[in-house]
């Protein structure tokens, strides 16, 4: 799979959240409290599993710090722009913001 370029991946739309950092696209939701952020890394873990596509996340007690790339590329693809939209709607459906 082609890697995508910054303005390709925002083209892709939904990825309002992410950032590129060098090979990754990152996103920092900030949960509040670590019970909230245990339910976004629930949704995350399903919606990867569906994707057959697992991010890096890292599950703290005020946030979620998710961390995508496409190993197999050696970067950002189509299937991390997919799955970062669907993570940030997820979080937006618990009332989670990015920041």
């Amino acid at each position: 799979m082609d890697t995508l370029t910054d303005d390709q991946f925002r083209a892709a739309g939904g990825v309002e959240d992410w950032h590129r950092d060098g090979d990754t696209v990152v996103a920092l939701f900030r949960t509040g409290d670590f019970a909230i952020g245990a339910r976004l890394f629930s949704a995350i873990a399903e919606l990867a599993e569906a994707a057959n596509h697992h991010p890096d996340v890292t599950v703290t007690y005020p946030s979620v710090q998710v961390r995508l790339t496409s190993h197999d590329s050696g970067g950002v693809t189509a299937k991390d722009a997919a799955l970062a939209a669907a993570i940030s709607r997820a979080a937006r459906e618990l009332g989670v913001s990015a920041g």
